[in-house]
């Protein structure tokens, strides 16, 4: 009888110890999937916002249109006929013409800038260039198919900085939609009001989209385009994607930096 006793004993602690494994087990199992969600959720999380940053490099400046839903920006697109932020008086650029130099890798490209075209813009370009704030940005998108112009301004240097204010609309945007070789013009989003501190230089004559509104012509190159080519843009884009080909439309092979910029 006692030896009956200790076997079941002996058989109850048995079924103990293996239900107590398989709730081990169990448990395992069911973190090892937890995990494995969370591990996919945040790839599919990387993912959207490694697209959403490509879509907003490429849709901030001329030739392409970003879609309203897929614009990821620092900050909402401002609505159409709103400026936002502290954005510089129209009164700066004094309805007169300016000039001055913008060093680019120590090339000296002169400018000028028409403040009677575009008051709203030339005022707060000037801003900015008296206030130092373009020396040390990089110049991050060159395109050399389709159109052909180099985009600089960025402080991030990468198509989604500004200055911290964003304004409008659009002045002075060529009625044909053609931008000689030379132009400076302002970079924007789908807004009219999305103009910032980002500028695109036109190096060869381009057609641009003009169903949106068009680009706001601050000025033009007066001096240096041809040293520009030479020394950045013939170099051509940099093979982001690894195919062994210029992207034609990405970051300038041949990094790019304002080293100064003066106007008076």
């Amino acid at each position: 009888m006692a030896s009956n006793d200790r076997q079941a004993r002996e058989e109850r602690a048995r079924l103990r110890t293996y239900q107590a494994r398989q709730e081990v087990h169990t448990r395992k199992q069911r973190r090892r999937t937890r995990d494995n969600v969370i591990a996919v959720l945040g790839m599919v999380v990387v993912l959207a916002l490694a697209t959403g940053a490509q879509i907003f490099y490429f849709s901030g400046g001329p030739g392409a249109e970003p879609a309203a839903t897929a614009t990821p920006t620092p900050s909402p697109t401002p609505a159409e006929g709103e400026n936002q932020g502290d954005v510089p008086s129209a009164d700066i650029a004094e309805d007169r013409t300016w000039t001055g130099t913008l060093t680019l890798n120590d090339i000296p490209v002169g400018i000028e800038l028409d403040g009677a075209a575009a008051p709203q813009a030339v005022s707060s370009e000037i801003s900015l260039i008296q206030s130092g704030f373009y020396t040390g940005t990089s110049c991050h998108r060159l395109t050399t198919e389709g159109i052909w112009v180099l985009q600089c301004g960025d402080p991030s240097g990468d198509g989604t900085g500004g200055p911290g204010y964003s304004y409008g609309p659009v002045e002075n945007a060529p009625a044909d939609a053609l931008y000689p070789a030379g132009t400076i013009a302002m970079a924007r989003l789908d807004s009219q009001y999305s103009q910032g501190s980002q500028f695109f230089i036109v190096y060869e004559d381009t057609t641009l989209p003009g169903g949106t509104g068009g680009y706001t012509v601050i000025g033009k190159v007066t001096s240096g385009l041809d040293a520009l080519r030479a020394g950045v843009i013939d170099a051509g884009t940099s093979d982001a994607d690894g195919d062994g080909a210029p992207d034609g439309d990405g970051a300038p092979l041949v990094p790019t930096t304002i080293t100064a910029f003066t106007i008076e």
